[in-house]
């Protein structure tokens, strides 16, 4: 009766990137001199965007199913219903609120109702998908190790193949820090030098990645076939925000002579390192995350991934991609916590 822990997990951290994602860019904070509430009571818009409408539906669709499996089965299904579409109109009417202060956002009371339905539907949704979620959790108890640390790791994978939808970053390239804090520019390079920074980028943390997986894996689970499956999706995704955020002839644009070469290197060295025991692919993938992610940080901005995007106008996606762009930014870092944490863990059950 306790519910799905994993779900829980999922669903905080969704509410905070929801957060981050309305907040965006989190500056030019200033007081108007106006109730935070007082759009409440403002004229309905003469024009509404239709865009705007069903990205805030979804938004919180996604919230309202998480919402309702987290709360399954505690609660009676009227009670999950009640409770995550008010969570979510809760959660709205105080992000919107919180938008009166940022200059470049605009609170509306369209907003707080769109997100409010899609609450609604998500938890309709979640509350229907609930008595199948069995054999999810079936899978999760077959092939990865029971406990928290598992349920973050599967979370970060989720997270990792989540910002992979940002075109402006190389294949697999996370943990850059640059975007965070102002950097002069570098000097000029040969295309040679990109390349094989790319190479060695996407290698070292596609590997890094697989090999995360494989440490909260059971031992009889199919890490190779599980490894392959996790790429594949990422693929696909990376490919799916080309094809939507860019033209129609960028959707491979991604698939740069560094980016290929990198991954046949990093399925090799994935291949291989899984025959290593355990202890031994806790420390390989620290090492390849550090290694990719000093690298990233010390190496000039690619000029060429620059080129490759200079049709690209956010728009839309404006808040979507700064949200993309910290999660990428930060997750190599919670990675390499959770190496250390799962490699503690190894030597406290050594010691016992």
């Amino acid at each position: 009766m306790r519910g799905s822990p994993l779900a829980r997990l999922a669903l905080a951290l969704y509410v905070l990137l929801v957060v981050y994602a309305s907040l965006y860019p989190l500056a030019g904070w200033r007081n108007h001199g106006l109730s935070p509430f007082e759009f409440l009571l403002a004229p309905w818009p003469r024009y509404v965007a239709a865009f705007d409408v069903a990205a805030d539906v979804l938004g919180y669709a996604a919230f309202g199913v998480l919402a309702a499996l987290a709360a399954h089965p505690r609660l009676r299904p009227a009670a999950v219903i009640a409770a995550a579409t008010l969570a979510g109109l809760a959660l709205s009417t105080c992000l919107e609120a919180a938008q009166t202060y940022l200059p470049s956002r605009v609170p509306s009371l369209v907003d707080v109702l769109a997100n409010g339905f899609g609450a609604l539907c998500g938890a309709l949704i979640g509350l229907a998908a609930a008595p199948w979620t069995g054999a999810l959790h079936g899978w999760r108890a077959r092939y990865f190790l029971p406990g928290v640390q598992a349920d973050l790791a599967l979370a970060l994978l989720a997270l990792w193949v989540f910002m992979q939808l940002n075109p402006a970053t190389l294949l697999f390239g996370s943990g850059d820090l640059r975007v965070l804090l102002p950097s002069a520019p570098g000097p000029a390079r040969a295309p040679e030098f990109f390349v094989a920074i790319e190479t060695l980028t996407t290698a070292g943390n596609l590997a890094a990645v697989g090999l995360l997986a494989s440490c909260v894996a059971l031992p009889r689970a199919p890490v190779r076939a599980m490894a392959m499956l996790l790429l594949a999706t990422a693929l696909a995704v990376k490919t799916l925000a080309f094809a939507i955020i860019l033209r129609a002839e960028q959707v491979l644009a991604w698939l740069t002579p560094g980016a290929l070469q990198g991954l046949v290197a990093g399925i090799a060295i994935l291949l291989i390192a899984l025959s290593l025991p355990r202890v031994a692919r806790l420390a390989l993938a620290a090492m390849l995350l550090m290694a990719a992610t000093v690298l990233v940080n010390l190496s000039p901005p690619n000029p060429y991934l620059a080129a490759t995007l200079a049709v690209w106008r956010q728009g839309h996606f404006l808040h979507f991609n700064g949200l993309t762009r910290l999660v990428s930014s930060l997750w190599p870092f919670a990675a390499m916590g959770l190496l250390i944490m799962l490699a503690a863990r190894r030597r406290d059950e050594a010691l016992l």
